[in-house]
């Protein structure tokens, strides 16, 4: 391969790993507004999927959420489908123009996140427990609010920049 051609394919991989911008969902309806969404009882269920498509784990999410200004909190009850339980408290700040931020215990530093339109584009590091042994993988976060109140989301989990599986959510707000 001419050192030509090894230039175009870099650039056409990079242009590849760029991925979507989230501002091309900024007209799409209905909007997610993070705090009116996330504001009160949400009930989800999700799968995680190894990069093959094996499911291997099922769960239910119950999330208790208020804002208080700016502030934000996500309470998260995690049931397994093995009856694994786990908690995680999410701490969100609306940083303004769509942009938020994001903690909680068993993220490392601080998620990041950004609204456009429907949808919201969260990146953040993980400390994930799998039997005896924690791993930090990097999760992309992608959430997609549809009609009647249904928030669809979408994670590719990955490790030093592979793709170790995807997690599938389905958010719906209590009445």
């Amino acid at each position: 391969m001419s050192l030509k051609n090894l230039a175009v394919f870099g650039a056409i991989c990079l242009t590849g790993c760029a991925g979507v911008d989230v501002n091309r969902y900024a007209n799409e309806q209905p909007e997610l507004v993070l705090e009116e969404y996330f504001n009160g009882t949400l009930d989800a269920w999700g799968m995680f999927q190894k990069r093959n498509g094996e499911v291997v784990k099922r769960f239910k999410v119950v999330i208790d959420a208020k804002w208080n200004g700016e502030q934000g909190v996500l309470d998260e009850r995690f049931t397994y489908s093995d009856g694994e339980t786990q908690r995680r408290v999410w701490h969100l700040t609306n940083l303004g123009n769509g942009r938020y931020e994001g903690r909680a215990d068993d993220v490392i530093g601080v998620a990041q996140g950004q609204i456009a339109g429907n949808t919201l584009h969260w990146t953040y590091r993980l400390r994930l427990p799998v039997d005896d042994s924690v791993y930090e993988v990097d999760f992309d976060d992608w959430m997609y609010l549809q009609d009647d109140g249904v928030l669809l989301n979408r994670s590719a989990m990955k490790k030093f920049g592979v793709t170790l599986g995807e997690v599938s959510l389905v958010f719906q707000k209590r009445p």
